[in-house]
């Protein structure tokens, strides 16, 4: 398995229906999972952190950069868009169509350490979501979310902050008893 992506840590595991488009570009880290019918296109490069859980039915898509973060996990239905064709006008869009006559706008989505994506969450290009934040199902992302902080709604609202000391406590006694 490692031959065919850019790194493979250990136990990392993928349901037999996931597709890898450029897995060459995708690098997986220790005790990762992905489930069934998440559709992955490495695009430039994509790195997932360790203990990262990606659930059935997300996609990643776009072609852009892709960073998620250690203890990070997307719910069931997420969407991670990456880069996307310019639709205002002036130029051809989708795939059908060579790049030349195209406006490609190809970012890059951070998902940072202990983030929790809500299902169908959708992520548009260049965003952040900062260390420890928590996406309510549904929302739409489209700006740089806060560390340790709670967003809900269609177009999220931080609602609350997380329990950071607690949640890296855990984190600490959890890797010490592997390490």
């Amino acid at each position: 398995m490692s031959d065919e992506f850019r790194f493979t840590g250990s136990n990392v595991k993928l349901f037999p229906t996931t597709i890898f488009i450029n897995k060459f570009n995708i690098s997986l880290g220790d005790n990762s999972h992905i489930d069934d019918f998440v559709f992955f296109n490495g695009g430039i490069k994509s790195i997932v952190g360790r203990n990262v859980h990606i659930s059935s039915f997300s996609s990643i898509i776009g072609g852009g950069e892709l960073e998620i973060c250690d203890f990070a996990g997307l719910s069931a239905g997420c969407r991670i868009i990456t880069g996307s064709d310019d639709f205002s006008g002036g130029s051809l869009t989708n795939l059908t169509v060579s790049k030349e006559y195209r406006n490609l706008k190809i970012g890059k989505v951070s998902i940072g350490k202990h983030a929790i994506l809500g299902s169908n969450v959708v992520v548009m290009p260049n965003v952040t979501i900062g260390e420890g934040c928590i996406v309510s199902a549904g929302s739409i992302v489209n700006k740089n979310l806060d560390p340790w902080s709670i967003y809900a709604g269609y177009n999220p609202k931080r609602i609350s902050a997380r329990d950071k000391d607690k949640i890296l406590e855990l984190e600490k006694r959890y890797t010490d008893s592997y390490d």
